[in-house]
């Protein structure tokens, strides 16, 4: 009788711990999501302006395209120690591709090969 209660006392600090991890990993996925848009939305209008002075061939026009679309805030782990993150707009199928970091904006590239 004592085993049993012992068995069935553990099973439910178990589920209780579960539900704990699961409710903390909620809360602070919230938290992250709330981040990120803010990060987004102070990265966007310079992004914009960036991407529409960038020197290439094929022009990119925010203010005044067809179809423009945010495709957002991305990051890659280069190794150990470097994280690269990009700010991506795309305007009339012309992908740019904003560095907030650097400040600086790359037209038609792909984030992963840019150095």
């Amino acid at each position: 009788m004592a085993f049993q209660r012992i068995v069935i006392a553990l099973l439910v600090l178990i589920v209780a711990g579960i539900g704990a991890i699961g409710y903390f990993e909620w809360r602070m996925a919230a938290q992250v999501r709330t981040l990120k848009a803010f990060v987004e939305g102070y990265v966007f209008n310079k992004a914009v302006m960036a991407c529409e002075q960038a020197k290439n061939s094929t022009p990119f026009k925010w203010n005044g395209g067809k179809s423009t679309s945010v495709i957002g805030l991305n990051s890659a782990k280069l190794d150990k120690y470097t994280v690269s993150a990009s700010y991506t707009l795309v305007a009339d199928s012309v992908y740019c591709d904003y560095d907030p970091i650097k400040r600086k904006a790359e037209i038609g590239s792909s984030f992963l090969e840019r150095e």
